[in-house]
């Protein structure tokens, strides 16, 4: 006879175990949602600790959130928690009954009708995920995302816009902490000669270095990501551009991380060899990161960047990193071989890749765009569903050859109990896919009618040299604007306003 694992047996052996069968069925319908409670609790007490310190003071922080639910913003999603249980009805009251448990359950949950707030939880967060969408251009048309307007370049950054700002309100100390040390490495436009210009190549490994890193990304109007499995970071610093203090000048930032296993665009160019796709897609690389700063971005620093990319730099970095290393769960020794990259534009067709060469030769290849699939128009709804599931007792945790999948999935699962279809993970916004070949050979050594790859020699020196001369020179003569960028601009696209008290980070 095969074994009952479902949540109702697993709650029925609860109830008896606690109560008895006798009492079992009542006490059964109160444990899911008790569980539930907790959870929620947990979560409030974490949102009033992070308050408390940005206040400064648990108490000011406290007479906030009371002030606001009086208000009703909190009801309304413009508070500075996200939702609020009364204090007698929170865990850590209710944990430290040990007399008149169910009285106290009683008095506390339906007095204060906290058993509805419980169980609606799921209308609730049904009502932001359609409110989200609509706010962000889209409408739901027989369970399925459509546009209400076009999809410019202007929408889509909209669209990104409000993750960035999300995660940057969580950041703002940290911002604000390290803005001062790091300032100096970003250059205003008169601080540059341009034709002293000398770019140097760095691997991201010392923590300052990451700091530096991490900032820069942040200014973008992308959302920030670390990246997902194997990573490289570097920068790409101005040697003959210096700071008062000696320091060079930061020109651009690039990342890479584990590829996808599982990509169209590039798997439908290779006929990979039964049983190696794994180990082949291995040995590439995704583009995650990747462009210039101001005031280096106005004289096309982004396309100097990309030509790093495939520079000989990378592959001996990633080599170097890699070689010897086993993976964590097979145990297996992969070849340090970093035979080609990918990567997708930020916003549909991309000007920075295409018709990107050196000496003639094409750096990168479109080889098509993806399905208008993902998860970034639900980002700012993610730890949201995360708690949800984790509430349920279904885990949301990553691991080994889960990488960027375990989001998606984490939004497919909650999407499906809310009631919504999978489809809605489609947002129609169709990206560009660029394949950087790093060797002669790339079609061979995919489809395995070869082991040894044949390196191309890119030198970043000479790819430099050729940037300087293709692009920089001619750009300096056509276009002065530069010149008058100032790189305070880049601390005000970093300071964010709270949105529930029109407050900005360094107003406080």
């Amino acid at each position: 006879m095969p074994l009952d694992i479902t949540l109702e047996s697993w709650l029925w052996n609860a109830a008896c175990a606690i109560r008895g069968p006798v009492g079992a069925p009542k006490f059964k319908d109160s444990i899911l949602p008790l569980a539930f409670l907790e959870r929620l609790s947990d979560v409030l007490e974490e949102e009033l600790y992070r308050l408390a310190e940005e206040c400064s003071n648990r108490e000011v922080a406290l007479s906030l959130v009371e002030e606001e639910r009086k208000e009703g913003a909190i009801a309304q999603g413009r508070g500075l928690v996200r939702f609020y249980i009364p204090e007698e009805a929170r865990w850590t009251n209710i944990r430290k009954q040990d007399k008149g448990l169910g009285q106290y359950l009683t008095n506390a949950v339906r007095k204060k009708k906290l058993s509805r707030m419980v169980m609606s939880v799921e209308a609730e967060l049904r009502k932001r995920v359609i409110e989200h969408l609509r706010e962000l251009g889209f409408k739901v048309e027989n369970g399925e995302l459509a546009l209400e307007g076009n999809s410019d370049k202007h929408f889509l950054r909209r669209l990104h816009d409000a993750v960035r700002r999300l995660a940057l309100y969580q950041m703002q100390g940290w911002v604000e902490n390290l803005w001062p040390r790091l300032r100096p490495y970003f250059a205003d436009g008169r601080d540059i000669n341009p034709e002293a210009i000398r770019p140097v190549l760095v691997e991201a490994t010392t923590p300052w270095q990451r700091e530096l890193f991490r900032l820069a990304r942040l200014t973008w109007s992308l959302p920030y990501s670390k990246g997902y499995g194997r990573r490289l970071r570097f920068l790409i610093l101005d040697e003959g551009n210096r700071n008062p203090e000696g320091q060079p000048y930061l020109m651009g930032i690039l990342a890479l991380q584990s590829p996808p296993l599982s990509f169209p665009p590039r798997d439908r160019r290779f006929q990979y060899p039964p049983g190696r796709k794994t180990e082949l897609v291995n040995q590439t690389m995704d583009i995650h990161t990747l462009g210039a700063l101001p005031p280096y971005s106005y004289l096309l620093g982004g396309k100097l960047v990309a030509l790093a990319a495939a520079s000989n730099e990378v592959r001996e970095a990633y080599r170097r990193k890699y070689e010897g290393r086993r993976t964590e769960i097979e145990g297996r020794v992969l070849p340090a071989h970093l035979v080609a990259l990918t990567t997708t534009s930020a916003f549909g067709r991309s000007s920075l890749y295409n018709r990107l060469k050196y000496n003639g030769e094409p750096i990168a290849i479109s080889i098509g765009y993806t399905e208008g699939y993902g998860t970034f128009h639900l980002e700012p709804l993610y730890p949201l569903f995360r708690e949800y599931l984790e509430a349920q007792g279904i885990s949301t945790r990553g691991g080994y050859n889960v990488g960027p999948r375990i989001k998606w999935q984490t939004c497919v699962r909650a999407l499906e109990r809310l009631g919504f279809s999978g489809a809605l993970l489609k947002h129609t916004i169709r990206r560009e896919v660029f394949l950087f070949p790093l060797i002669h050979n790339l079609d061979d050594y995919m489809e395995g009618r070869t082991d040894e790859p044949e390196y191309k020699d890119l030198p970043f020196a000479d790819l430099g040299a050729y940037w300087r001369e293709r692009w920089l020179l001619p750009r300096v003569a056509r276009v002065d604007g530069w010149y008058k960028w100032e790189a305070e601009q880049l601390l005000e696209s970093l300071l964010v306003r709270n949105e529930a008290t029109g407050v900005r980070s360094d107003e406080r």
